[in-house]
């Protein structure tokens, strides 16, 4: 497959490259309609939050067993079910008008993402020859990256026009015109082996990663000491424990693991949770910030977060061109450097901050964030051989959504710690809160430019 003309490699990826832009899309469009959404469904601000949770549920049970779908199915077929499922998802959710409905959409939708993301990467890694990866995973980083930066942008000019479930009808029509590209175009890049399928561990692997994302998740409203919290924490870890330990032992495992013997998969896993973490602390903060820290309208909050948006997209594409001239050093720390300056203006900034600084610092962050993404992602799955492909995409998408709530989480408890912590009122005590989350932004930041000292100094050939 690898030696397909780049005509005939696009339509392939066309698909599934616009069927994961809006599975990422929908994880950050809906979170600056929540508050209004509790009002006009009349639930409380704990209930709304399963809109969230239990769309990353599915995620996270869904990624882990990506690679045994891929040698039971063909690549074709998965696609095809996994767009067919999220256009379900969405005119659920589009036509609902209770909570209930809305949320029986987000968790069909959350299965569609959960089987798309892992595609992306395996089809990626099928077609492309190994010297045009680079540029392979910039397109990928720029659907990766862009859409959940986008997401607050466009969600917030539809409630400022519309209503919330035309949110969900913008999905559709993009998600007919991935299916469409999909039935003419895509083909199938992986054998299928139909493997042993060994029940056990699928339910290890259910009840391990729902009951992490899920304990974490629930984290932001309950806390961390909240008993419920703490019993999905420890039901979950120790589901895994036995997960990945079964997973060493069987001749032919579920999710191979052994991925990880490979240092530089180990690394570049490790640079894409950091930096996955910088954008969803972000995406999360900044409209709470503008919001209720600055006092913007939620359809202009959406106008202010374009242009860092829009950066992003500029730089993950070309980020991964970089990995292909240059490797994975210099692009992975000039990045997380500049994702440092980023996230500092943004610690900084109070309730008296001027709009063009808050805009200026979240464009700084929106350049470094990707410019570190791609190459890390490719320099992570070149480490790996080609019959560790699925399990190597497989676990780093999975590590990246259940990262992804960590740092959610992990920004509410901060928020939450630093306005209990001032002594300000209104909007100074939000822009307060918010910087206590931001310092976790750059912290992130910091940890993931120490680490990139670990990368080879030369791209290998």
């Amino acid at each position: 497959m690898k030696n397909l003309a780049e005509t005939k490699r696009l339509p392939i990826m066309a698909g599934l490259l616009i069927g994961g832009f809006i599975g990422m899309f929908s994880e950050t469009a809906l979170n600056i309609a929540l508050a209004p959404l509790t009002t006009k469904l009349g639930v409380s601000t704990g209930t709304i939050q399963w809109l969230v949770i239990g769309y990353l549920l599915m995620v996270g049970i869904l990624l882990p067993l990506s690679g045994l779908l891929t040698r039971w199915f063909t690549t074709r077929q998965l696609l095809i079910f996994a767009l067919c499922d999220f256009i379900v998802g969405a005119l659920i959710a589009a036509l609902s008008s209770s909570f209930t409905f809305l949320f029986i959409g987000r968790l069909i939708q959350g299965v569609g993402t959960g089987i798309l993301l892992p595609l992306i990467f395996l089809v990626a890694l099928a077609i492309y020859p190994l010297e045009k990866r680079g540029a392979a995973m910039g397109l990928i980083g720029l659907v990766i990256m862009f859409a959940p930066a986008i997401g607050p942008t466009v969600a917030g000019l539809i409630l400022g026009a519309l209503s919330w479930q035309y949110i969900f009808w913008a999905m559709i029509p993009f998600l007919v015109i991935a299916l469409v590209t999909t039935i003419i175009f895509t083909k199938n890049v992986m054998p299928i082996t139909r493997p042993h399928v060994d029940a056990l561990s699928i339910c290890l692997s259910t009840i391990g990663f729902g009951g992490v994302v899920l304990g974490i998740s629930l984290a932001s409203d309950k806390g961390w000491t909240s008993p419920i919290v703490l019993g999905a924490l420890v039901v979950g870890i120790v589901a895994l424990f036995f997960f990945i330990r079964r997973q060493l032992k069987l001749p032919e495992p579920i999710l191979n693991v052994k991925a990880f013997a490979h240092g530089g998969f180990s690394l570049g896993t490790g640079l894409v949770m950091i930096d996955f973490m910088i954008i969803m602390t972000s995406m999360y903060l900044l409209p709470i910030y503008w919001q209720k820290g600055l006092l913007v309208p939620v359809a202009l909050t959406g106008m202010l977060m374009l242009p860092g948006g829009i950066i992003n997209a500029v730089v993950s594409s070309i980020s991964g061109r970089l990995y292909d001239s240059f490797g994975a050093r210099m692009p992975a720390m000039l990045g997380f450097l500049v994702s440092i300056i980023g996230a500092l203006m943004l610690f900084f900034g109070n309730a008296d901050s001027s709009y063009l600084y808050v805009v200026f610092a979240h464009v700084i962050l929106m350049i470094g964030a990707p410019l570190a993404m791609s190459p890390s992602q490719t320099h992570g799955l070149n480490a790996l051989p080609q019959q560790l492909s699925a399990d190597g995409s497989s676990i780093m998408n999975t590590l990246q959504q259940i990262c992804g709530a960590i740092a959610t989480a992990l920004a509410t408890s901060l928020l939450g710690v630093g306005e209990a912590a001032s002594s300000a009122a209104g909007a100074a005590k939000v822009a307060s809160g918010t910087r206590f989350g931001f310092a976790l932004t750059v912290g992130l930041a910091v940890l993931g430019f120490l680490l990139t000292f670990a990368l080879p100094r030369k791209q290998k050939a």
